[in-house]
């Protein structure tokens, strides 16, 4: 009953994304350095980033909510990209993880063969590495 009701007002809202999470989160880590420092110009910036998530949220002006979002994932999907790749660095132990000398390229390779030879499947380009 209740979900339904939910379900009813949110039809034709924006609802939640990427930015939306994003500015939760800073509002979250604001509040606790709010907590720590009492300083009061925090609860102000905090109050403004929870009313416009909130604002973001309720809205029903949808084309341009999600041009918002797009040019915050333009803006932190490199760094987002980055630490992913650094989160699946940490956890595989099966392999060595190399950059190409000349592209750039993230190359794996299994761990424990010794020298190779690895070829960039971008790049083409060939050197030797030690796993």
């Amino acid at each position: 009953m209740i979900r339904d009701a939910i379900q009813r007002f949110m039809y034709g809202r924006y609802g939640n994304d990427q930015l939306n999470l994003f500015l939760m989160m800073l509002y979250l880590l604001l509040y606790l350095v709010l907590v720590i420092t009492k300083l009061e110009l925090l609860y102000w910036v905090g109050l403004a980033l929870l009313s416009c998530t909130l604002f973001r949220l309720l809205s029903r002006n949808i084309p341009r909510r999600r041009a918002e979002n797009l040019r915050f994932m333009r803006a932190a999907g490199p760094i987002m990209s980055w630490l992913r790749l650094r989160r699946n660095i940490r956890r595989d132990k099966e392999h060595v993880y190399f950059k190409c000398p000349s592209c750039g390229q993230q190359l794996r390779v299994p761990r424990g063969k010794g020298k190779i030879t690895v070829t960039c499947r971008a790049c083409g380009a060939s050197f030797q590495e030690k796993c």
